[in-house]
């Protein structure tokens, strides 16, 4: 822990932020961490305190892979939330959104209710399952303020940098890494965030029993890159279970050019229903596999893996079509995992490999194929997509939920400037009604999320991401 005073101090707080890896933006970051202490302070608050970055995460590869139990490749981004907590003694928690000037107060209960809707679904509903798994520790609450410059509902999982950051701070507040639950169920950062997924997707994590999440169905891939990425490196995991397959070096010279479309990728509302539709194909595929009496597997992975056949027979059981969805809608669901999924070793290799024209290509591939067959894009990241490879980056591709949301390009570190100019106004003169909502900027790959403070919970996560 630390003294909130001493996150007032600009000169302290930008030197960890450089010691932690970070180059973008130290300014603007070590201004939010300031501002938030600032804020407890003017109510009243004192003593100790915890502080969090959590960064966002840029999807290289594997769009809608992660839940499937297949394969990603992600990136932190050198973008994120500036978190700073302090423990109460009265179960009450108060959190501060200083970006939107809102803020929500409610104490520890295990029924809260949740708003379906709005920020603070986010930080009450992992709140709501901290009191459910771990209703012995959570009882001190905590007065928690939070900035970021991560661009909101962009795609770059700024809802999941919340609910990390949230959990981040509660739980080393109320002492639950020290449980004899969460160290059974718990051995490493790859586990916590599978567990933080359950906390979206409402599942149950071995004995942590569930309950709705936020309402979305999806995996802990944004969770894995939040909390293991390595600076200058990609990551390429498998999941369900989560399991780091290697790291990649970022080619020396080059770095990501972001693209934020100004199409709000939300998953609330309409936009949660759309993004839920491409998880619950996969469940039907996998319904229709088990109750044909081929198996008992749960993840799709599992289904493909079990037999060379495997995919000729699915598509035989699902040709006219299975619960809520078509044969067309299921088979092009079935046919993109698998031409996703199998993209990601060779892409990686190239890659690996320094051959940027063949990474690239494979990229087009993924791009293209997430447009035709899984079906969640929409005109402005087709086109940021494609324009950014016109004008000279190495790969390009949307990413994320979908429906909207934002684009990568590799590119240049010595021509970026000049490359986002192009890129921007390119976009800005196709879709003038987007202006005002876009934005476009560079990160290095980043650093993992990490603490500002060096002790207790901090040090648990810390020694497991370095590891």
């Amino acid at each position: 822990m630390t003294d909130l005073q001493s996150l007032t101090n600009p000169a302290g707080v930008a030197q960890v932020l450089r010691q932690e890896g970070l180059r973008d933006g130290i300014d603007a970051k070590t201004e939010l961490f300031c501002r938030a202490a600032k804020h407890l302070q003017d109510r009243g608050v004192r003593g100790t305190a915890r502080a969090y970055f959590v960064p966002g995460r840029i999807e290289v590869l594997g769009k809608h892979t992660d839940y499937c139990g297949g394969r990603s490749l992600v990136a932190a981004v050198e973008r994120g939330i500036c978190m700073v907590a302090s423990p109460r003694t009265d179960g009450q928690l108060r959190l501060h959104a200083l970006d939107l000037e809102d803020q929500v107060k409610f104490r520890w209960d295990r029924e809260l209710d949740v708003p379906p809707e709005g920020w603070q679904n986010y930080p009450m509903t992992v709140a709501r399952r901290l009191a459910r798994n771990f209703a012995d520790s959570c009882r001190k609450g905590a007065d928690i303020a939070f900035a970021g410059d991560l661009p909101l509902a962009s795609g770059m999982s700024s809802s999941s940098a919340l609910v990390i950051a949230t959990y981040l701070c509660l739980a080393e507040i109320e002492g639950v890494h020290e449980t004899a639950v969460f160290r059974a169920e718990i051995d490493g950062v790859l586990s916590l965030a599978e567990y933080l997924g359950t906390n979206e997707n409402g599942q149950s994590y071995g004995a942590l029993a569930g309950d709705r999440g936020v309402g979305t169905f999806g995996g802990s891939e944004d969770h894995t890159a939040i909390l293991s990425s390595r600076a200058d490196q990609l990551g390429q995991f498998s999941y369900c279970p989560t399991v780091r397959e290697r790291h990649v070096a970022l080619p020396e010279g080059w770095i990501f050019a972001l693209g934020v479309s100004g199409v709000v990728a939300e998953k609330t509302g309409a936009a949660q229903i759309l993004y839920n539709r491409a998880s619950f194909r996969v469940r039907s595929l996998v319904e229709a596999w088990n109750r044909a009496g081929e198996g008992e597997q749960v993840y799709l992975a599992d289904i493909l893996a079990s037999t060379p056949k495997a995919g000729a027979r699915l598509r035989k059981l699902i040709n006219h079509g299975y619960g809520d969805f078509s044969g067309e809608e299921l088979t092009l669901r079935l046919s993109h995992f698998e031409a996703e999924d199998g993209l990601i070793d060779t892409a990686v290799s190239a890659l690996a490999d320094g051959n940027l024209s063949a990474f690239g290509d494979a990229v087009d591939h993924s791009q293209e194929w997430t447009d035709t067959m899984l079906g969640n894009q929409v005109p402005e990241t087709v086109h940021l997509a494609r324009s950014a490879r016109a004008q000279g980056a190495a790969a390009a591709s949307a990413f994320g939920a979908g429906f909207g949301g934002c684009v990568w390009a590799l590119v240049e570190a010595q021509g970026a400037e000049g490359f986002l100019q192009q890129w921007a106004a390119a976009y800005r003169s196709r879709f003038p009604d987007r202006s005002a909502q876009a934005r476009f900027f560079t990160s290095h790959a980043g650093p993992a999320a990490f603490p500002l403070h060096n002790d207790g919970y901090a040090s648990y996560i810390g020694s497991s991401i370095s590891n």
